[in-house]
């Protein structure tokens, strides 16, 4: 299939026929112009691979500066443009001043149509250099930027959360193993980004393995891959993680879920640095940073002879444990207005705080999911409410994860206030969170149940 995208520049339309008869059985678009005025429209709707330039106009027979004119007018339309200046009165001078000036290269009229090819071919090879050229260098950018803000995407100022930020500090910059231990939900993988994104291979793979979703047939051939034929369905060779991840760093979440047959083979393999393909008989060396993480007793399973003590020492050089969301209730709010521009934005939706009564509610609720839930619990109010201040009928909680309340004891052992937050809280589930109907059967305004509401933290 022809590809390449070549504009020729030429005030000689035999001239432009002819190169388009020649080049057209070799590239996939040619486009010709006589007029060189038009270039700076013709740059503005198209990316060329190749311009193809005269020299030489009407205006200026044989001194080349018109052609040099129009290059630095290319050049500052398009600086990664690639440039192949042609004319009929050369000279080994001028064709110096031209690659100087920025040109690619230099060819003479008439031109062999083989040696006009072959030039053809390797500015277009240039283009493409440039092009990953310039895409690593935004990559690198990119990488710059997220290294400016070192823990992104970790939303938190509760002391728990700066003593974990302190951690990432200590160990990002060394190769030490480290588990994140903490509860589902808890952020365990922006722990291990962080980690990465901070140390000393943030430029090489982040590679993860959710070993919980890993059959134990699969295990081998998913972490240190396969070659062709080794198994029914290996219909090529494969690299497996392990590979992927050399020089940067492996992410195995839920460690803990893994057999003593298969904790065995993974042993070997962090001990040796070394792997083989299923079906090979091949050594390979790897170089990996390693970063694990559960949300189970690690230590417990080791009592009971569920996990390896020898594979736990292995992977837990440095341990990162997460604190549960209720264990970081200064950080509900500022991880709740987080949730709620980036959904806002998402949906848009004009929706830019919560009422004071919404963010106690949230506080008040015990988050047994943890920040997950609460990323959920604001995208679904998000998504649902109907106005552009989020309040507490917009967020539903199963009643069965609610902290168990003393709405069942006998009110007689209650004062006023404790029986109105109770009869309250009773009249909002029975409406289901409903503002309206709730308030009509209680007898008070809107304004005056979201009063109340704001009072008892409901």
């Amino acid at each position: 299939m022809k590809t390449g995208r070549i504009l020729i520049i030429d005030d000689n339309e035999d001239l432009l026929k002819a190169a388009r008869i020649f080049l057209k059985r070799h590239f996939g678009q040619i486009d010709l112009e006589k007029d060189p005025t038009l270039i700076p429209d013709l740059l503005k709707n198209e990316s060329y691979d190749v311009i193809l330039l005269d020299m030489n106009f009407t205006q200026d027979v044989n001194s080349g500066q018109e052609g040099f004119h129009w290059l630095d007018k290319i050049l500052e339309i398009d600086p990664s443009a690639v440039v192949v200046l042609i004319t009929a009165f050369g000279s080994v001078d001028m064709a110096v001043r031209a690659i100087k000036a920025g040109a690619t290269d230099f060819v003479m009229k008439p031109w062999e149509n083989e040696k006009l090819l072959a030039t053809m071919l390797s500015a277009i090879k240039l283009r493409s250099s440039k092009a990953e050229v310039q895409q690593l260098k935004d990559q690198q950018e990119l990488m710059r930027e997220e290294l400016d803000h070192k823990f992104k995407d970790i939303i938190g100022q509760s002391q728990a959360m700066i003593k974990v930020f302190d951690t990432i500090d200590r160990v990002a910059g060394t190769d030490a193993n480290v588990l994140v231990l903490g509860e589902n939900g808890t952020g365990k993988e922006l722990i291990a980004r962080a980690i990465h994104r901070n140390s000393n291979r943030a430029d090489k793979p982040f590679v993860t393995v959710d070993l919980g979703a890993i059959t134990e047939t699969l295990f081998e051939s998913e972490l240190f891959g396969h070659v062709r034929g080794a198994f029914t369905d290996a219909k090529t060779d494969r690299a497996g993680r392990f590979e992927v991840a050399n020089g940067g760093t492996l992410f195995l979440d839920e460690i803990g879920n893994l057999s003593p047959a298969l904790q065995a083979k993974l042993l070997t393999a962090l001990q040796n640095k070394r792997i083989s393909r299923v079906g090979s008989n091949k050594v390979l060396d790897v170089d990996i940073r390693l970063i694990c993480a559960t949300n189970m007793p690690l230590y417990e399973m080791v009592q009971k002879g569920e996990f390896r003590q020898d594979l736990l020492y292995r992977i837990n050089t440095i341990e990162v444990t997460l604190p549960s969301l209720k264990e970081r209730h200064e950080d509900i709010r500022l991880l709740a207005e987080h949730y709620l521009e980036q959904f806002a934005k998402k949906y848009n939706k004009d929706i830019y705080k919560f009422s004071e009564a919404t963010i106690k509610r949230l506080e008040k609720y015990h988050w047994p999911g943890n920040v997950r839930e609460l990323q959920h619990a604001v995208e679904r109010a998000v998504i649902m409410s109907r106005d552009n201040i989020l309040q507490p009928e917009d967020f539903f909680f199963n009643s069965s994860n609610q902290p168990k309340d003393q709405s069942e004891i006998n009110l007689e052992q209650y004062n006023l206030e404790d029986v109105e937050r109770i009869l309250i809280r009773k009249v909002l589930a029975k409406h289901n969170g409903n503002i309206t109907h709730a308030a009509q059967e209680l007898g008070l305004t809107r304004s005056s149940l979201y009063r109340r509401l704001e009072k008892y933290g409901l």
